[in-house]
């Protein structure tokens, strides 16, 4: 137990140093190649604060552990909401970042939505979509890898065309002046901050597994909730790095590309198992999923939301988010 917690600390250690120079080449690498940080924070910097789950998963899968591993995606994603909500309400200023202010943000969390829906169909009909199969991978994840890469089509047309139709060019602000990165600089720490969180990762959700199996609960639930957060911690690093410094496109682009990349990696999950994975994991995961979808969909109405004046718990804010996660958690400890 104390050797367990002793390996949390310090893989969580690392991912917190790592996380915070990854947030600040992301930006610079936005600012230099003018791709916009909506652009890098949904696929770049999601796809590197991503990596844990995808070795974690893998693993899992390789020995068996297959509820444990799409828990944990399932999971992760819910997670991301909760850690925007609160660095949201933790945001002070006029413009909260689930406001008008962000709803460019709407195409990419659409995005999440629809890939998370499939992930979900697919495992509510697991067993009759087993049969149509390819190479041993099933029809779900090859519907989710073709829609996320049109998914990424989109946020890239759409900032193309924003950039086109005089949309101002977004500066960094987590570097001041006079100490600009150069774009090979930020590329390099992109790289090594990327391999750091990719080794420390494992190790923290491993950690995290442990230290949850000695309470003797499920590996569904443990999935969703103990090795989730774990592994959630990169997104909640950069992201609050993101928000401290101003980048409030870079951390929301950052929670929903994150959320998007979680359901692709279904399909590499897919490929190390034995079978078809989604016809052969609980159905609970559908609950996780469905649950994220629509508390997506709430975030994306305080995006979209034009009053700014909110009744607490009922218009669309942070707090319902909050209590709508907490409320899926407490349903999936019910169920587990």
């Amino acid at each position: 137990m104390t050797s367990a917690i002793l390996q949390f600390a310090s893989a969580a250690a690392v991912v917190v140093l790592a996380g915070t120079i990854l947030t600040r080449c992301a930006d610079a690498i936005a600012d230099l190649t003018g791709m916009g940080r909506l652009l890098v924070g949904s696929v770049l910097l999601a796809a590197v604060t991503s990596l844990p789950e995808m070795c974690v998963d893998i693993s899992a899968v390789r020995m068996g552990m297959a509820d444990l591993a799409v828990g944990d995606l399932m999971g992760s994603s819910l997670c991301n909401l909760l850690i925007l909500a609160i660095l949201d309400l933790c945001h002070r200023s006029e413009g909260r970042m689930l406001s008008r202010l962000s709803a460019a943000h709407a195409l990419s969390a659409t995005v999440s939505m629809g890939l998370t829906s499939l992930a979900c169909i697919a495992l509510l009909l697991g067993p009759r979509l087993a049969r149509f199969a390819v190479a041993g991978i099933g029809p779900g994840p090859i519907a989710i890898l073709v829609a996320y890469a049109l998914g990424v089509r989109l946020v890239f047309q759409d900032q193309r065309h924003s950039a086109l139709h005089g949309a101002p060019r977004p500066q960094s602000v987590l570097l001041p002046a006079g100490r600009k990165l150069s774009l090979r600089k930020a590329v390099v720490g992109f790289a090594v901050s990327a391999g750091a969180i990719l080794l420390a990762g494992p190790l923290l959700a491993h950690s995290a597994g442990t230290i949850a199996d000695l309470s003797g609960l499920g590996g569904s639930f443990v999935g969703s909730t103990f090795v989730a957060l774990a592994t959630s911690l990169p997104e909640l690093v950069t992201s609050l790095v993101a928000v401290r410094m101003g980048a409030f496109d870079l951390a929301v682009g950052n929670i929903f590309g994150s959320n998007a990349f979680n359901m692709l990696l279904l399909l590499p999950l897919d490929l190390v198992s034995p079978g078809p994975l989604l016809s052969s994991v609980s159905g609970v995961h559908a609950v996780t999923g469905l649950a994220t979808v629509f508390i997506t969909a709430v975030a994306l109405s305080g995006q979209l939301f034009q009053v700014e004046t909110r009744r607490f718990l009922i218009e669309p804010d942070a707090t319902l988010v909050i209590a709508l996660t907490l409320a899926t958690y407490t349903l999936l400890f019910a169920i587990r």
